[in-house]
């Protein structure tokens, strides 16, 4: 098999996973609905940023020693957890308030407004214990065939940033859309349910 077959390979792996509906997503979404795009896209850098992380954890063992660990994953995933269920909770509160326009970083201050983006979409990712056992999985599969871990983790990088920066701007270029009370209020109670649902399923996720 060719290096760049095996690019091309562990790329398509790599965005189907992104693709697929989970955590990151979400969290993608709301920022990008409610804070526009430049949040939104900061979020977006900042599961990418998780997802490169992870391939390098995957391809040096550390991911590996995580998952075979059991005191070390129950850690995380309760850390994960946690902090899913302060985003959906705090995602429910906003709804219950009743939704109103949505909210940009406070004037003056743009780049905190990323930067609390950015953290979200980066721990949403990182707390993520399911994320390892995936790069686990996948990481050596590749290696075996002769890719580098650099090159696996670029390319997951690259590919995570591509569909999720499509993802926040699709979102923020319908803000107007999400602008209308009714709109903001059922995105809030939807992706925080979502995101609570998705903290218990990893709370009571267990390894293979």
């Amino acid at each position: 098999m060719s290096s760049l077959t095996v690019s091309l390979a562990f790329g398509g792996v790599v965005l189907l996973g992104a693709m697929s509906p989970g955590p990151d997503f979400a969290v993608v979404v709301r920022r990008s609905a409610v804070s526009g795009r430049g949040p939104g896209m900061a979020a977006a850098l900042g599961v990418a940023v998780g997802v490169f992380a992870w391939v390098v954890a995957a391809a040096t063992g550390v991911a590996a020693l995580l998952a075979a660990s059991a005191t070390a994953f129950t850690v995380v995933k309760v850390a994960g957890a946690a902090y899913l269920g302060y985003l959906g909770v705090r995602a429910i509160l906003a709804a219950v308030r009743g939704g109103g326009a949505p909210q940009p970083p406070p004037p003056g201050s743009p780049r905190q407004g990323a930067r609390a983006a950015f953290g979200e979409g980066l721990l949403t990712n990182v707390l993520n214990p399911k994320a390892a056992l995936f790069f686990v999985a996948l990481v050596p599969q590749f290696l075996a065939h002769g890719a580098d871990a650099l090159s696996l983790s670029l390319i997951a990088l690259g590919g995570t940033v591509v569909w999720f920066l499509l993802v926040a701007n699709v979102v923020s270029a319908l803000r107007a859309f999400f602008a209308r009370p009714a709109v903001r209020r059922a995105l809030d109670a939807l992706t925080g349910t979502a995101l609570i649902a998705l903290g218990v399923n990893l709370a009571t996720a267990t390894r293979p």
